[in-house]
């Protein structure tokens, strides 16, 4: 008589994620070890001194963010990542707000409103699926020279630190083009969104005019 034990699709899930996170703790203590150098009760003491510094769960989520980075490519927008475009920043509208006119015209048709008129997508892939975008739309203002617009990640990958990345990688883009004042428009409600543009050097405006309802902030960066 024999039991045969199998796990579910969903165990099979849970098992892949606990083997990686089981990866990360043991990178973790093993760097931690190679740091020390006494007999166990120094060591401890080491450790504690070490983990003062930094705890062991920041050090486990640098080394799971170091491996998952691999994983992590930012890429041109290609005519294939269009529906991408449109449904990742669908999402995050119509969970917050509503579409708008100028939303429709960016992501129904972003050659014509965005590439054409001088601007640039690019696209964030996470084991080479597209799991977020971001746009540079070419200003015709006197004073700014891009406008970083449709920042959006899938919230299946959110914490990962990729809506950083595209934000930064853009604005190396618009460096690169000859850009020196950006703008963007955002609402106070996306917290983590103004987190990032804060964290990317954006700084608070006011006055400059918008085509849309739900702006609430405005920013501008200049780049040295």
């Amino acid at each position: 008589r024999k039991n045969l034990i199998m796990l579910s699709s969903k165990g099979e899930k849970m098992s892949e994620i606990l083997t990686e996170e089981c990866f990360d703790m043991t990178v973790t203590i093993e760097s931690i070890l190679s740091a020390t150098h006494n007999d166990l009760w120094r060591a401890i003491e080491e450790w504690e001194c070490l983990l003062s510094k930094e705890s062991l769960l920041d050090r486990v989520k640098e080394v799971k963010r170091q491996r998952e980075s691999k994983d992590i490519k930012i890429v041109p927008y290609e005519p294939c990542y269009q529906e991408a475009f449109k449904s990742l920043n669908k999402e995050w509208i119509n969970k917050y707000f509503k579409m708008e006119e100028a939303d429709y015209a960016a992501i129904d048709n972003p050659e014509k409103y965005i590439l054409e008129k001088g601007g640039e997508i690019l696209v964030a892939l996470y084991k080479n699926e597209p799991v977020g975008v971001c746009a540079l739309l070419k200003m015709n203002d006197e004073y700014y020279d891009y406008e970083l617009s449709k920042l959006a990640v899938s919230p299946k990958v959110q914490g990962k630190g990729i809506g950083v990345l595209l934000g930064q990688t853009t604005i190396n883009r618009a460096k690169e083009l000859g850009g020196r004042n950006l703008y963007l428009e955002s609402n106070t409600i996306l917290k983590p969104a103004i987190h990032i543009y804060e964290k990317l050097g954006f700084k608070k405006i006011f006055g400059h005019s918008t085509s849309y309802q739900r702006c609430n902030i405005q920013m501008e960066l200049i780049i040295e």
